[in-house]
């Protein structure tokens, strides 16, 4: 999901959400701003697998499971059983009460692009954000100087930047531990005689190996502790039983779908 700029200022690459991001300028968005709306987070109404930074762990397993995914193993903060449908986020544009929001939806519609050119970070604006408006409530410039409250989103990019680089390193000494497995995640429904059904698969995906991690010799367990990476390794595993919180409310869901009548 990184984001590139190319000689010509142009932006490369996919990134969830942004289909417009632009390089944020006073020539192009001097005019542009912010307006408050009742509901938000629309945009993230198909995120149903959002990346999350290391720092995020014990506040995002109230919510729901805390994966990891790809070659790189790259955490994701699980918010649907259904690809493109966030089960949090009401038609409102509003998450359900007591929901934890990534950073990464909060930072939105800014992200940093990295300038390989000039080896630098370029802040963008996805242009296509629908609360990003000519006259706005929060102006992007004032005086052709970034205002306070861009200069407010910069400092939240940049923390998450060093939160992601953190979450790099925090990711590659799980690998160099070799403690994550391939786990999958199973829902075993209830027969209308009330017997246990057929498990039914949800998702594979990487986790750490619990017996792995407890095989780990004493010293190593004391670095972890030590260095804060333990409490976030338990707070990834400890956040796994929100499969069932999953399913549990797509469940509730589906039973108070009105059915069709009958013919």
């Amino acid at each position: 999901m990184t984001t590139t700029t190319d000689q010509g200022g142009q932006i490369t690459g996919n990134v969830l959400f942004y289909s417009k991001p632009e390089p944020l300028a006073p020539e192009l968005h001097g005019k542009l701003g912010v307006k408050r709306m009742d509901g938000p987070f629309k945009f993230a109404k198909e995120g149903h697998a959002i990346p999350l930074t290391v720092g995020e762990f014990p506040l995002a397993a109230v919510t729901g499971p805390i994966i990891f995914v790809g070659d790189e193993k790259l955490p994701i903060a699980v918010m649907g059983l259904n690809a493109g449908e966030n089960m949090f986020l009401k038609d409102d544009g509003m998450f359900e009460p007591g929901v934890y929001i990534p950073a990464y939806i909060r930072r939105y519609p800014f992200v940093f692009a990295n300038d390989d050119a000039n080896n630098q970070m370029v802040l963008c604006v996805d242009r296509n954000a629908e609360f990003v408006v000519e006259g706005g409530d929060m102006p992007f410039f004032e005086d052709g100087k970034p205002s306070q409250y861009t200069q407010n989103c910069i400092e939240f990019c940049n923390n998450f930047e060093m939160e992601r680089q953190r979450t790099l390193s925090f990711v590659q000494l799980l690998k160099d531990l070799d403690l994550f497995e391939l786990k999958t995640a199973n829902f075993t429904p209830q027969n209308p005689d009330g017997s246990a059904g057929q498990p039914q698969k949800i998702a594979d995906y990487f986790g750490v190996s619990e017996e792995k991690l407890n095989k780990l010799p004493t010293e190593k367990l004391v670095e972890l502790r030590d260095n804060g990476a333990l409490g976030q390794i338990y707070a990834h595993l400890l956040s796994l039983v929100g499969w069932d919180r999953l399913v549990a409310v797509a469940l509730g869901r589906a039973s108070q779908t009105p059915q069709a009548a009958n013919a």
